[in-house]
């Protein structure tokens, strides 16, 4: 089952300095239907100006994830992590008992982010953040693992929650596979380009709702960037 919800279907709100659209209830924005997809609380597609960002603030008992899609967010906590992650690389942040972070673009031109949060399956732990690259070349035409909850993903950004977060780039025709099972639930948002799902079209930045799927095949119909949340 594909339940797309087209990026003009989104809520959102432009506050000048940030262009956010959500994808599930957020903020002011509120759905009865799109409250969650499974332990995916959080999709936010947001538009940062140059120079500005979200000041520091708090969270808790939240994996926050962050995939940049263009220019650069960076980052700085309380526990005295600092970093930039650029396009095309993720960050995740493990609120655990309670941290205050800061995002900021410091870049010249506009930054824009993927900013997925998903419900811990672990709680009363530290606070942790960490970042790595993942050059779009080892994820072109398959399916790559950015962030995890599994052992077994040993080359993935840990979280603690029983969820994926992967990503591919696509050339125009290629097909792509990913064995998601029928138990669970994906989101899948194409960065750039469009894609098909059992016959539904994907444009740039629309969501998929998928259940019921054994194995998601995707097919590029432009050449595409990719991300899924692979969700409980």
């Amino acid at each position: 089952m594909i339940d797309l919800r087209p990026f003009d279907s989104l809520g959102g709100a432009n506050h000048g300095w940030l262009d956010a659209k959500h994808h599930f209830s957020f903020a002011n924005y509120y759905d009865p239907q799109r409250t969650n997809w499974g332990n995916l609380r959080v999709w936010n597609d947001d538009t940062i100006q140059a120079g500005t960002g979200f000041p520091p603030h708090p969270h808790r008992d939240m994996e926050i994830i962050t995939y940049v899609r263009e220019g650069a967010i960076t980052h700085k906590d309380n526990l005295g992590n600092m970093g930039r992650t650029e396009a095309g690389d993720v960050q995740v942040m493990s609120a655990g008992t309670g941290i205050t972070h800061s995002e900021y673009n410091q870049e010249p031109g506009t930054t824009k982010i993927f900013q997925i949060w998903i419900q811990p399956t672990r709680s009363g732990e530290k606070p942790s953040w960490g970042a790595r690259p993942f050059p779009k070349g080892e994820r072109s035409g398959q399916f790559v693992v950015l962030a995890s909850g599994f052992d077994t993903d040993e080359d993935a950004l840990p979280i603690r929650t029983d969820a994926r977060i992967v990503a591919a780039t696509l050339k125009a025709g290629d097909t792509a596979e990913y064995p998601i099972g029928k138990d669970r639930r994906g989101y899948l948002v194409p960065a750039t380009g469009a894609v098909e799902i059992d016959g539904v079209r994907v444009n740039a930045r629309d969501g998929a709702a998928i259940r019921d799927e054994a194995v998601l095949r995707v097919t590029a119909i432009e050449d595409s960037e990719i991300v899924l949340v692979d969700a409980a």
